[in-house]
């Protein structure tokens, strides 16, 4: 059978969604919606009319959408996609009122459609391949998991305005992949956090460098260094300390090249961002999204893996403001 899916947002992000879509065989991007720029031409690339929200969701032939879009349209179209009973791929996070991402969780899973989360990570390969070793019991248990995330240089100004800043945005995937590999939920967050050199991003409230030392319920241990700029270029690594060897997920080069001379040897940078090193896993989501529909094949990542790794972040903000570790009780709330 054909999917026919609808794809709202035509940004960096949409883009990439809508052509790993549209090239998976028996899916059809039927749909294209972005008031906010001209999609024109990426609907041309893929095959796909632009249309409005409200004919789109109207569409009685749609099996699911994408949501692409900026993070404060995801609530509401999450909640007319449970309405309409269509399967939802939603990028994170849900919303930037958490009691919202509550009450949408909620209303998502009583409605019963198939959603995911775009937790990427979750489908690269390496990532991947070291949660299932530990899961396995080769490795022996996980005691300490450490995780670096920084980004090249600092978003604009505009972006961080929307996006939900630092926390809710970039440092939300090393909150989920602390769940996904440990396999249990957090018990305390204990973070420090402040804008050490941007100015926009300091106006804006929001800050450009952080450190988390989390622990979870059994007693296993969590550290995560995230910053808004590296001189080196995308650093994205993660090393799992378990009882009987360390796993490592490395930076991956541009290239696997390496050039010496007199003046000694030098290797390529990292990939310039995450757009390009976690392209396969992109294309993998996309991949799971059409399963879910075709098969029911269960994501990696589901609205409450989005919902749980969100409350991380909360908790991270009130940490930063008291300067205090916060207890994570069942159904905590910031």
């Amino acid at each position: 059978m054909t999917i026919r899916i609808a794809v709202f947002g035509a940004g960096r992000i949409g883009a990439v969604h809508a052509r790993n879509a549209a090239a998976l065989p028996g899916v059809e991007v039927a749909r294209l919606v972005d008031p906010g720029t001209d999609a024109t031409a990426l609907a041309r690339e893929i095959g796909a009319q632009v249309g409005t929200a409200a004919g789109t969701l109207a569409d009685a032939e749609l099996d699911g959408i994408i949501i692409a879009s900026p993070t404060d349209s995801h609530a509401e179209l999450l909640l007319a996609a449970a309405e309409r009973g269509l399967a939802v791929f939603c990028e994170k996070p849900v919303s930037l009122d958490f009691p919202t991402v509550v009450r949408v969780t909620q209303a998502v899973e009583a409605a019963g459609i198939p959603c995911m989360i775009g937790f990427q990570r979750r489908y690269d390969p390496n990532f991947r391949a070291v949660r299932e070793r530990i899961a396995s019991g080769v490795s022996g248990p996980l005691e300490q998991l450490l995780m670096q995330t920084r980004d090249p240089a600092p978003p604009p100004r505009a972006y961080v305005a929307r996006s939900g800043g630092m926390l809710r945005d970039q440092a939300i995937h090393d909150f989920d992949q602390a769940r996904y590999m440990l396999g249990e939920e957090i018990a305390s967050v204990h973070a420090v956090g402040g804008a050490l050199f941007d100015e926009g991003i300091a106006a804006e409230d929001d800050i450009d460098s952080l450190m988390v030392v989390m622990v979870s319920a059994s007693g296993r241990m969590v550290q995560m260094a995230n910053n808004r700029r590296s001189p080196l270029g995308y650093d994205q690594r993660l090393e799992a300390h378990c009882a009987r060897e360390v796993l490592f997920v490395e930076n991956r080069p541009a290239t696997d090249i390496r050039i010496a001379g007199p003046e000694g040897a030098r290797t390529a940078p990292p990939m310039d961002y995450f757009i390009s090193r976690f392209a396969e896993a992109y294309r993998a989501e996309m991949a799971a999204f059409a399963a879910l529909i075709r098969e029911g094949t269960p994501p990696l990542a589901t609205i409450r893996d989005g919902l749980e790794a969100q409350r991380l972040a909360e908790a991270a903000r009130v940490s930063i403001r008291t300067g205090r570790p916060v207890a994570l009780t069942p159904g905590w709330m910031p």
